[in-house]
C-alpha cells in the first residue's frame, strides 16, 4: 500500500467530470480530499491518495489523459 498527495486543477468543462469518482471506483484508490475550491468553471483539489502504488500509478496517468492539470504535493508544498 502507497500514498501519494497530488493536487489536480480543473478548468471549463472538466470541473464538472467525476474525475474523482472514477478514479477510486476505477483504479480501487482511496481518495482523501485534503483542500478544495471548486466554482463553477474552474477548480482546483489536494488530494491524498491511498492504494497500491501500481494502482495509483496508473490511476494518475488516466488523469492525465482527461486534461486535468496534476501537480506533486511535497508535505505542505506544491510542485510545479
Amino acid at each position: 500500500m502507497g500514498k501519494q498527495r497530488v493536487k489536480f486543477t480543473f478548468v471549463g468543462d472538466l470541473v464538472k467530470e467525476p474525475v474523482i469518482y472514477h478514479l477510486g471506483r476505477d483504479f480501487e484508490i482511496i481518495t482523501n480530499i485534503r483542500r478544495a475550491d471548486v466554482q463553477e468553471d474552474m477548480g482546483w483539489v489536494v488530494l491524498e491518495l491511498e492504494g497500491e502504488e501500481y494502482e495509483i500509478q496508473r490511476g494518475l496517468t488516466w488523469v492525465g489523459t482527461t486534461g486535468v492539470r496534476i501537480d506533486l504535493v511535497s508535505g505542505d508544498v506544491i510542485d510545479g
